[in-house]
C-alpha cells in the first residue's frame, strides 16, 4: 500500500511538473503568436505605406506633366524667336506680342478651369488643358505667317491657363497632409525641366536651316501629349470634388489608397465632407462662388489677399522676363554669338531645375515661410547686382561673368521658394467649396502679371536700359519680402480644413509662422 502511495505522489508530482510545462509551453505560445501576428501587422503597415506612397507620387507626377508643356513653350521660345524673327521677319513689337500674348490668354484657361473642374472633374480638365495646348503646338509648328502663328500662339495660351491652376489643386486635394507641400511642388519641378528641355532643345537644333529649325523646336512640345494620355488611366478623382459631388464612397476608396492607416482616412473624410456642407445639408444653401468671391467675409478677403497677392509678387519680380529674354540679356552684357548665348541659357534652366528639387526636398521640412523668405530677400540682392553690373561694367568678360553669375542667382533663389511655394499657398489656402475658381482667380493674377511683363519688357529696356529695369524688379522683390512678413502665414503640417480655421481666427497667425530669424539659421543650416 505505502508502495502504492508513493507512487500516487511521485505520479502526482509527476502529473504536476507536466501541467506545469504544458502551462508554460501554452504562454510561450500564445506570446509567439502575439509577437507574429504583431510582427505580421508591422510588416503590413511598411507595405502599405510604400504602397501608398508610391501611388500618390506616380498621381503627382502624372497629374504635373501638363506643365512640362508650358515650361518647354517658355524655355523654346526664348531661342526660337530670333529664329523666327529672321525667317518671319517680325517686327520688335510684334516678337513682344508673341511672346506675352500665352500669358495673357491664358487668364481665360484660368478663368474658365475653375468653373469647368468644378462641372467634369479635376482630372478631366487636365485632359481637356493637354489637347488645347496640342492643337495650339501643332498649328505653331506648321505656320507660315505671323497671323497663323499667333493663332496656334492663342490656343496653346488656353490651354496652359486650365493647365496651371488645376494641377496644384488636384494634387493638393488627393496628397497627405505630411507630404502635401513637397507634393504640391511637383508642377514648379516639371515647369522647370520643361524649361530646361526648351533651352537644351533651342541648342541642339540652332544648327539647322532658318526656316526648319524654329519649327522642330515647337514640334518636340507636342510629345509630352502621349504620356498624359496615358496618366489618365492611372490616376483617380480627387476625393475632395467626389465628395462635393456627394459620391463620397468612391471618395473613401481613393483616400484609402492615398492615406496610410483607416483612422487617418476616415478622420479626412469627415473633415471633408463637413468642409463641403454635405452632412449639415448646407450645400444648396451656399450663396453662388463668384458672389462670394466678390463680396467675401473678413476671413475670405485675408485668404485672397494672400492667394492673389503672392501670384502676382511671383511675376512682377521679372521672373519670365529672365526667362524668354535671357539671350538678350547676356547679349546686352557682351556675349554676340548665337550658339553661345544659347548654351548660356541652358546653364540658367540646370540652375533652375536644380534647386526646385532643393525646395522639394525642405518645403515639408522648415516649412513654406522661411522658404519664401529666404527665396524674396536673394531675388532681391541678384536683380539689384544685376541692374548695377549691367549699368556699370557694360560688355567685357567681368560683365558677362557677373550677368551669368546673377541671372543664374536669380533663377535659383526663385526656385527655392516663390516659384514652387506661390502655387503651394494657392491651392492649400482656400476653402473646398471655393478651391477651384480662388485658385483660378490666383492663376489669372498671375497670368496677367506675367503677360504684362514679357509684352513689356523689350521696349521697356529700350527705355531705360536693361539695367534700369532690373533695378525695378528688384524694388518690387523688395516689397514681396514685407508682403511675405506680413500676410503669409505658415501651412506646414495642417490638414487643408485645418488651414481655413487658420484663416478665420487671424490671431493664431503669430503661433503657427516661423519668423525672419528662423530664415537666417535656415541660411547657416543649409
Amino acid at each position: 500500500m505505502g508502495l502504492v502511495g508513493v507512487q500516487g505522489d511521485g505520479n502526482g508530482e509527476m502529473a504536476l511538473s507536466l501541467g506545469s510545462k504544458n502551462k508554460y509551453k501554452r504562454m510561450d505560445s500564445e506570446l509567439s503568436d502575439d509577437f507574429e501576428d504583431d510582427a505580421s501587422h508591422h510588416h503590413h503597415q511598411l507595405e502599405r505605406k510604400k504602397s501608398t506612397r508610391k501611388y500618390v507620387l506616380a498621381c503627382a507626377i502624372f497629374a504635373s506633366l501638363n506643365h512640362v508643356l508650358l515650361g518647354y513653350d517658355v524655355g523654346v521660345m526664348s531661342g526660337a524667336i530670333i529664329f523666327i524673327q529672321e525667317d518671319l521677319k517680325i517686327t520688335e513689337v510684334q516678337e513682344e506680342v508673341l511672346v506675352g500674348i500665352l500669358s495673357i490668354i491664358s487668364l481665360l484657361g484660368s478663368l474658365a478651369g475653375g468653373r469647368t473642374s468644378d462641372v467634369i472633374g479635376r482630372k478631366w480638365t487636365m485632359a481637356f488643358a493637354a489637347i488645347v495646348f496640342q492643337i495650339g503646338a501643332a498649328i505653331m509648328t506648321l505656320a507660315s505667317s505671323f497671323e497663323v502663328l499667333m493663332i496656334g500662339r492663342v490656343l496653346a495660351g488656353v490651354g496652359i491657363g486650365f493647365g496651371v491652376m488645376i494641377a496644384p489643386v488636384y494634387i493638393a486635394e488627393i496628397s497627405p497632409t505630411v507630404d502635401r507641400g513637397s507634393l504640391t511642388s511637383f508642377p514648379e519641378i516639371f515647369i522647370n525641366l520643361g524649361i530646361l528641355l526648351g533651352y537644351v532643345s533651342n541648342y541642339a537644333f540652332s544648327g539647322l536651316s532658318v526656316h526648319i529649325n524654329w519649327r522642330v523646336m515647337l514640334a518636340v512640345g507636342i510629345l509630352p501629349s502621349v504620356f498624359i494620355g496615358f496618366a489618365l488611366f492611372i490616376i483617380p478623382e480627387s476625393p475632395r470634388w467626389l465628395v462635393m459631388q456627394n459620391r463620397v464612397e468612391e471618395a473613401r476608396s481613393v483616400l484609402l489608397k492615398t492615406n496610410e492607416n483607416d483612422k487617418e482616412v476616415e478622420e479626412r473624410l469627415s473633415e471633408i465632407v463637413a468642409a463641403a456642407g454635405i452632412s449639415n445639408g448646407e450645400k444648396n444653401e451656399e450663396k453662388a462662388v463668384w458672389r462670394e468671391l466678390l463680396s467675401p467675409s473678413p476671413s475670405l478677403r485675408r485668404m485672397l489677399i494672400t492667394g492673389f497677392g503672392i501670384q502676382c509678387f511671383q511675376q512682377i519680380t521679372g521672373i519670365d522676363a529672365t526667362v524668354y529674354y535671357s539671350p538678350e540679356i547676356f547679349h546686352d552684357a557682351g556675349i554676340v554669338n548665337k550658339s553661345k548665348l544659347l548654351a548660356a541659357t541652358v546653364a540658367v534652366g540646370v540652375t533652375k531645375t536644380a534647386f526646385i528639387l532643393i525646395a522639394t526636398f525642405l518645403v515639408d521640412r522648415v516649412g513654406r515661410k522661411p522658404l519664401l523668405y529666404v527665396s524674396t530677400i536673394g531675388m532681391t540682392v541678384c536683380l539689384f547686382t544685376l541692374s548695377i553690373s549691367l549699368a556699370i561694367l557694360g560688355k567685357g568678360h567681368l560683365g558677362v561673368a557677373m550677368a551669368l553669375l546673377c541671372v543664374c542667382g536669380n533663377v535659383a533663389f526663385f526656385s527655392v521658394g516663390m516659384g514652387p511655394v506661390c502655387w503651394i499657398l494657392t491651392s492649400e489656402i482656400f476653402p473646398l467649396r471655393l478651391r477651384a475658381q480662388a485658385s483660378a482667380l490666383g492663376a489669372v493674377g498671375n497670368r496677367v502679371c506675367s503677360g504684362f511683363v514679357a509684352m513689356s519688357f523689350l521696349s521697356l529696356a529700350r527705355t531705360i536700359t536693361v539695367g534700369g529695369t532690373f533695378f525695378l524688379f528688384s524694388l518690387f522683390s523688395a516689397l514681396s519680402v514685407a508682403f511675405v512678413d506680413k500676410l503669409v502665414p505658415e501651412t506646414k503640417g495642417k490638414s487643408l480644413e485645418q488651414i481655413e480655421l487658420l484663416f478665420q481666427n487671424h490671431n493664431e497667425w503669430d503661433g503657427s509662422e516661423m519668423e525672419l530669424g528662423d530664415a537666417q539659421h535656415l541660411v547657416h543650416k543649409a
